[in-house]
């Protein structure tokens, strides 16, 4: 199997508007209006208590891979593949992990390591560290996380969509992420539903290590 890039890498996205980089400084009444879509962004994430949703993630050879996304917040996330692909990613709200059951390994990074940290953890303030992407299109709000002091963390762009019956008036289309080789992976999203029932269970795997263990929560 094609091997597959690893989590911080595969905090995604394949959309073009996405992949320019930092805007053109803006005037004070478009700053204004940035900050609005900031809080906005920061709203959306702190009133998503749950979601669930189909993605397709695309890397940077082309390979795209399907499945389900489950989202619990604070912190909880799990990107369930597709039929055939011996890989799972689990964040069990302190770690994002790792298992590749095919070679039967495991690894682990602190959440706030990953560009994941800006989407999955509400205590973050973007206005200190995320900034609008113009798109020219005004119903598709763009907005793009670093952490400068930690370039090696990477990038995330997350996409929006303006939709009034959408927390924080926001429908999450998907994002894509930049690791610091520059690796790109894309992520597109699809069927989201908010506040549906997740067991905390979701987020628990089953270690395939020799003398494994159950484990992820």
């Amino acid at each position: 199997m094609k091997r597959i890039l690893a989590p911080h890498s595969l905090t995604l996205a394949a959309l073009a508007i996405a992949a320019a980089p930092f805007a053109v400084p803006a005037m004070p009444a478009a700053a204004q209006a940035d900050q609005s879509d900031l809080s906005k962004v920061n709203a959306y994430i702190r009133a998503v208590t749950t979601m669930t949703a189909d993605f397709a993630q695309t890397d940077r050879n082309g390979q795209t891979l399907t499945g389900q996304l489950t989202l619990k917040q604070p912190g909880k996330i799990r990107f369930q593949y597709q039929k055939g692909v011996p890989l799972l990613i689990v964040g069990d709200g302190k770690a994002l992990t790792m298992i590749d059951y095919e070679v039967r390994q495991v690894q682990r990074w602190p959440i706030g390591n990953s560009p994941l940290g800006a989407l999955i953890d509400p205590s973050k303030d973007l206005s200190k560290f995320g900034k609008v992407i113009q798109t020219g299109d005004p119903s598709v709000l763009s907005v793009q996380a670093r952490d400068p002091k930690r370039p090696e963390y990477g990038t995330i762009t997350m996409i929006f969509k303006r939709d009034a019956g959408s927390p924080a008036g926001l429908q999450l289309y998907g994002w894509v992420a930049l690791d610091s080789q520059n690796n790109r992976t894309a992520v597109k999203l699809s069927n989201q539903r908010y506040g549906v029932p997740v067991a905390d269970s979701a987020f628990r795997w089953t270690d395939p290590r020799p003398k494994g263990r159950a484990s992820g929560g």
